[in-house]
């Protein structure tokens, strides 16, 4: 990180959540960190990010704060719209009036699933359920704004912190004697500690861009500006998923009694929102850009099972 940026103002939204906290404690060497709680800065409320973007000024705003929960957004859609459509275009406004850089995040849950391969940036979208088509016209909204922005759209994310899926299956795996998980969506688990190097990464490699070509923030991200796809490698299902996970603990805990995980299809596990069959992102352009790979999500997930169950031990 060159010597005049290492105290770069960087803005985190949604740092009580999985990928926000990971995210202040990867920057943490990047700048001056500001997390803002709710009664700072309401994502749900354009005074409170108005007023808190026009005092803080940062240089970076990175946007972690979202409403994710998929099922309750079919009936809250003017909550999740707030959050997730509106919020990204005030943040880029008055991020392109100071020369701010956005990055923000959205989801696999823009496309509607019917491609037979790894989507890329530049293919239709076409959510199913109101928390995609939310995300979408928030990345709309963005990239409107004139605001220096990235936007990665990643998916199935989980750590070893927060509400996730990994967390609920080795709770359940251990309460169960059969575990009954969807085996006809595919994806990527995508862990939150990944996704905030990541960030670090990129926004580090701007910063000296910036620098060696003695160029303003905001002309140096604008040259790459615009959608990334940002995934574990590799693909599997929310069943081969959940499969991964019982597997591990049960090699770290030979003597634990777990649930036997079988495959079931979507049709027999309806909820409020529609999930896409295929949600599987091609991260190509991510690695061309920036020199990122994600690793992959086996490994991954291995990390996180044997963090959670030490935990617990």
């Amino acid at each position: 990180m060159p010597k005049d940026a290492v105290r770069a103002r960087i803005l985190v939204t949604g740092a009580s959540g999985q990928v926000g906290g990971a995210l202040v404690h990867a920057l943490g060497g990047l700048g001056e960190m500001i997390a803002p709680v709710r009664a700072e800065m309401d994502l749900a409320d354009a005074g409170s990010i108005r007023r808190a973007m026009r005092e803080l000024r940062p240089r970076w705003v990175v946007n972690a704060g979202a409403y994710t929960a998929v099922d309750k957004a079919e009936s809250e859609m003017e909550q999740a719209r707030a959050i997730n459509a509106i919020a990204p275009g005030l943040l880029g406004e008055e991020a392109s009036a100071i020369g701010a850089a956005v990055v923000h995040f959205s989801t696999d849950y823009v496309f509607d699933g019917s491609k037979a391969s790894p989507y890329v940036e530049t293919d239709a979208t076409g959510p199913l359920n109101i928390y995609g088509l939310t995300k979408l016209e928030g990345e709309h909204a963005l990239a409107a704004s004139g605001a220096a922005h990235l936007i990665f759209r990643t998916s199935w994310v989980y750590g070893a912190t927060g509400k996730n899926f990994v967390k609920s299956i080795l709770r359940m795996a251990r309460e169960r004697g059969v575990l009954r998980i969807v085996a006809d969506q595919h994806g990527a688990p995508t862990r939150s500690e990944e996704l905030a190097r990541m960030t670090a990464h990129v926004i580090a490699q701007l910063e000296a861009k910036a620098v060696e070509d003695k160029a303003a923030l905001s002309e140096t991200v604008s040259a790459v500006n615009g959608v990334y796809h940002a995934t574990g490698m590799g693909e599997t299902t929310w069943y081969g998923f959940a499969e991964a996970i019982v597997n591990e603990a049960q090699r770290l805990e030979p003597e634990a009694r777990l649930a036997k995980v079988l495959a079931i299809p979507t049709a027999e596990y309806p909820t409020p929102a529609r999930r896409p069959a295929n949600s599987r992102l091609d991260c190509t352009k991510l690695e061309r850009t920036f020199g990122w790979r994600m690793p992959e999500w086996r490994e991954s997930a291995g990390l996180v099972v044997g963090e959670l169950v030490r935990g617990a031990n």
